[in-house]
């Protein structure tokens, strides 16, 4: 929205309006990140998102360097789900290559990516009920179970968070039959987690009064304007990746997509509540089927990569949304064209028409809910 101070005025009506720069060093904004916001009042007239400081050329660094080189950067997009990251890229070369997948590798995948889905979600409710002004007990909560998860990943892959894991068909490092127990076991726990999470905070008056009716977003806006993951199912729209395209062996899973009705602030966050209780129930079932097996054709050439010339997308369901990579390959060993479609940014895109008519203080909320993570945001 833009527009003169007069016109400005005749949308808030008479009245002093204010220009107010939140961050970029705000505590609120969930990265380097600044939001210029017009007040009359307390009430919100225009938005504008600003972003770019956290721009690290990944795309054109991927152009200068092998395929495989591109890998550990993808963990440096959203540095809190760096496995789904490894997915969508990986997938993409696949697409290109025409590399397949042994089944072993296609299970840990799954479970690995769940776990991350999980773990993402969790979190995310911690900072939205910290960003609504509650003390640090939701978040803390929320980050004792994120630590479990962290742990399995480290022991998988050596690193916590960063875990360079996927490789092009297939896996680094197999994982073993200790590890699988050790999920087993927190996917058993998990679901009491989740009952007490959720009672804790759902029947909370003031977390009702703040988020029913706040930051709404209509199913037309979020078509239009390209949003996906769990802002969309908010907002009653039935779309997921995992069961539009079926990637890896989604199609074997008995999984429902939860919808909301009202596409508000407590819709996104019962969203996740809702998607953490499906993603047990996919694990309890990768957990059950996982076959023995190699976790990588040892035919395919990691180093040295030289698709034929051509274009592929890949794209996943991450947990934020539609995760996406565009490859051109010229017959060389590195891609022409490297692009990433960031869930996170496409997402930011609407949040001045859901903070327009709002309270100054709905803004911080509104955008906990949207859920970002500069790293993808600038790239």
């Amino acid at each position: 929205m833009s527009g003169t101070l007069a016109e400005l005025e005749s949308i808030a009506g008479p009245g002093e309006i204010m220009e107010v720069s939140m961050g970029p060093h705000h505590p609120s904004t969930h990265g380097v990140f600044r939001m210029d916001v017009r007040l009359e009042g307390e009430k919100v007239v225009r938005l504008k998102p600003v972003f770019g400081y956290l721009h690290r050329n990944h795309e054109k660094i991927a152009e200068h360097g092998a395929y495989l080189s591109a890998i550990p950067y993808t963990d440096r997009l959203d540095y809190l789900c760096s496995m789904t990251n490894n997915w969508g890229y990986v997938l993409a070369v696949e697409k290109l290559a025409g590399i397949a997948v042994p089944e072993r590798a296609e299970y840990i995948r799954v479970i690995a990516a769940e776990l991350t889905r999980f773990q993402n979600h969790a979190g995310l409710v911690g900072f939205l009920l910290q960003d609504m002004g509650a003390s640090g007990t939701p978040l803390m909560y929320a980050f004792r179970e994120r630590e479990k998860i962290l742990d399995l990943f480290e022991s998988l892959s050596g690193a916590r968070m960063m875990c360079n894991y996927m490789r092009f068909g297939g896996l680094r490092v197999d994982c073993t039959t200790g590890w699988l127990d050790e999920v087993r076991q927190l996917t058993a726990r998990l679901p009491r987690f989740v009952d007490e999470f959720e009672n804790l905070l759902r029947g909370n008056e003031i977390l009702m009064a703040r988020t029913q009716g706040t930051g709404v977003l209509s199913h037309e806006l979020a078509i239009n304007a390209g949003v996906t993951g769990p802002m969309l199912r908010a907002s009653g729209v039935n779309y997921d990746i995992r069961k539009v395209d079926k990637y890896g062996i989604y199609d074997r899973f008995d999984f429902r997509v939860p919808l909301g009705d009202h596409g508000d602030v407590y819709d996104r966050y019962m969203m996740r509540i809702l998607e953490m209780r499906e993603t047990l129930k996919i694990l309890e079932q990768a957990l059950r089927g996982i076959p023995e097996g190699p976790i990588i054709d040892p035919k395919v050439r990691l180093r040295g990569l030289r698709p034929k010339a051509g274009e592929a997308y890949g794209r996943i369901e991450s947990p934020k949304g539609e995760l996406g990579f565009f490859l051109i390959s010229d017959g060389s060993t590195n891609p022409y064209r490297y692009r990433v479609r960031p869930p996170s940014m496409i997402n930011l895109t609407i949040l001045e028409d859901m903070c327009l008519g709002q309270n100054v203080a709905d803004v911080v909320i509104t955008l906990g809910s949207v859920d970002i993570v500069l790293g993808e945001v600038d790239r």
